[in-house]
């Protein structure tokens, strides 16, 4: 049944791809697709908006339209619907707020006597947050954007990465910004050779990589670029 009633609405153009609505929204009304939050089901949204104080750009509005009515019996059969999948109680819709435990096989000695590795980082800072724009060491750097998480689930994560590039990680829903603004001045303003993209699987790093690709295009520059995704066990997914 459809009525006039007050339900969110979501601006693509300011969501950065966070997922803090997701985990914000208790009905599970709202996902994320391609990097963008999306109110999925209507009659999921009660539209009391939680969601809207969690948004750190701005995106979430309310306004009155038709809509489906609200439906809280299907809200909770959804919840024990995901309960019975996950075997899990939920905690809120974002992945990456969900806990597992992670299982690894132990290395033998000669493994371990090999992986007494050194670090690889060659420059400080490096949060996006705090690097400057126009620091020297990004004259000809081939530039690493990696997610805060990632190094901790990648195990070879100075050697496969780190090594020869500069690093700048951030987390854009910790920190609640949208960094396209930044990484563009960073890129336009210095000869960055390559971008490396790491991101974790979880749908809230979408912000990450959508800050980045923002500003590939607005820096002006064709730049060579890759995206490489972490699964949370530690693997790289082709």
């Amino acid at each position: 049944m459809s009525m006039i009633r007050k339900i969110i609405h979501i601006d693509e153009e300011k969501c950065n791809g966070c997922g803090a609505c997701v985990n914000a929204c208790h009905e599970g009304a709202i996902g994320l697709v391609n990097g963008k939050a999306k109110l999925m089901h209507e009659h999921y949204c009660d539209g009391l908006g939680d969601c809207l104080p969690a948004c750190p750009t701005g995106a979430i509005t309310f306004v009155e339209r038709e809509a489906a009515a609200y439906n809280e019996q299907a809200v909770l059969a959804n919840k024990q619907k995901k309960m019975q999948q996950e075997g899990m109680r939920l905690h809120g819709g974002c992945p990456g707020t969900r806990m597992k435990m992670i299982q690894h096989a132990e290395p033998s000695g000669v493994e371990m006597a090999s992986a007494q590795a050194q670090s690889r980082l060659s420059q400080w800072p490096v949060q996006i947050k705090l690097v400057p724009v126009n620091a020297p060491y990004f004259d000809g750097a081939r530039l690493l954007i990696a997610a805060d998480c990632t190094a901790y689930a990648y195990a070879a994560f100075h050697e496969r990465f780190i090594k020869g590039h500069i690093t700048l990680v951030g987390c854009p829903k910790l920190d609640s910004v949208d960094y396209s603004d930044k990484l563009t001045e960073i890129i336009r303003n210095n000869d960055i050779q390559s971008v490396t993209i790491v991101r974790m699987e979880v749908p809230c790093c979408g912000g990450l990589e959508h800050a980045a690709k923002i500003a590939l295009q607005q820096s002006g520059k064709f730049i060579p670029w890759q995206v490489v995704t972490i699964s949370t066990d530690g693997r790289i997914l082709e």
